[in-house]
């Protein structure tokens, strides 16, 4: 007769831990950029709301699932055998999932105001043309 020996884990606490924080991270910089974004959209699509406001749904539902599956892609965690430990690791992947957050977040602004100067850009062109006319 062989004995198995159970070892306990932390590693469905981690899961169970990390899943919200990181779900509610992403939902939370999503729901302030794209509150914020409007105004940079309306401006790009010349005061055409209706275009501005499905594009900037469609970049909302596009930084969901990129940064959600980014989420779930990182989720492993190995053996944690002690809470210091699951608390480290915690650490280390909502951290760097933070990290991965702040970095997405600067690029989607850096979309928007190159699409803003992109569209000022383009009204100016218009402009000179029509002075020319």
């Amino acid at each position: 007769m062989t004995a198995t020996i159970l070892t306990q884990t932390y590693n469905f606490s981690a899961y169970m831990i990390y899943l919200p924080i990181v779900i509610t991270l992403t939902v939370l910089v999503s729901q302030f950029l794209f509150k914020n974004s409007k105004t940079f959209m309306i401006d790009i699509f010349h005061q055409k709301q209706d275009i501005a406001m499905a594009t900037n749904s469609l970049f909302k539902i596009g930084f969901y699932l990129l940064n959600i599956g980014f989420a779930l892609c990182i989720i492993e965690f190995f053996q944690i055998e002690t809470v210091e430990r699951l608390v480290v690791a915690l650490s280390k992947k909502i951290g760097g999932f933070s990290i991965y957050l702040g970095i997405m977040m600067l690029l989607n602004l850096l979309l928007f105001l190159k699409g803003r100067k992109h569209a000022m850009n383009k009204d100016k062109i218009k402009d000179e043309e029509s002075l020319e006319s």
